[in-house]
């Protein structure tokens, strides 16, 4: 899978599907179930390190799940999802030269094929156009932006008009930067809507209704996992439950 085949999607209006994986067994299992495009998040800061943000996990942490993810794949190469991996905060924020470095190391020391990194602010689009004329795809991401959680909260964003031409505006600025999708999170679903519509390039919601170009969901949320389950994100099973019920019966089975 390349960035291209999702911009062909687009144009058949073919749904495009993205979880998240951070190791190679998850890798492994989402591979299986036929996903598109497999994003390494950095979610994985809350879902797999335990933080209680996104902003603490580093570029290297990023790197060693990344490369896992790689080691759980078991189909050939050509057949294999798309691998994105997020820039985690303070590796694209603090100018071009270090975000290539940055964007580089990942792509050259795992199986990462393109970079996910937040906002439209002047210094971010300057940086994306850098990754771009560099070989590197970028998917940017708008709405609830986590690695300004500390700025915006995790509630919805861009419920007034006003606020949803600020971000029409910057969707627009993402595409002629360069990037090849768009992840719109925790928005008005007719805001979803409209941006599949009036871009080119495919736009993957989450949180952001059913009217995208495709869907992202954190897998251990889809998969019931997470102790705190996103509002926009219910679970199909209530698999923490499940697996603790049936390994609690496996120790109660050893101690009798």
């Amino acid at each position: 899978m390349r960035t291209s085949d999702l911009l062909q999607f687009k144009k058949e209006n073919r749904q495009i599907t993205v979880l998240t994986a951070w190791d190679s067994i998850s890798s492994s299992i989402v591979e299986a179930a036929g996903t598109d495009v497999v994003l390494v998040g950095d979610s994985l800061s809350m879902v797999v390190l335990g933080h209680s943000t996104t902003l603490p996990v580093t570029l290297d942490e990023m790197l060693h799940h990344a490369q896992a993810v790689g080691r759980g794949f078991s189909k050939p190469l050509n057949d294999q999802p798309l691998v994105i991996c997020d820039l985690p905060f303070l590796s694209y924020q603090c100018g071009e030269d270090e975000a290539t470095a940055a964007a580089g190391k990942l792509l050259k020391h795992s199986c990462t094929a393109a970079v996910k990194l937040e906002g439209a602010e002047p210094e971010v689009l300057v940086v994306i156009e850098r990754l771009v004329r560099m070989g590197i795809p970028v998917m940017g991401h708008l709405g609830l932006t986590p690695q300004s959680v500390h700025k915006t909260g995790y509630q919805q964003q861009a419920k007034d008009s006003f606020s949803q031409d600020q971000l029409i505006k910057k969707a627009e600025q993402l595409q002629e930067a360069g990037c090849f999708s768009l992840v719109i999170e925790h928005v008005p679903s007719k805001l979803g809507s409209h941006l599949k519509n009036q871009l080119k390039i495919p736009v993957i919601g989450i949180g952001a209704g059913s009217d995208c170009d495709g869907q992202v969901r954190v897998t251990a949320d889809l998969l019931g996992l997470t102790t705190n389950q996103p509002p926009f994100s219910p679970k199909i099973i209530p698999g923490r439950e499940m697996f603790i019920n049936v390994l609690n019966n496996w120790v109660e089975k050893q101690r009798s």
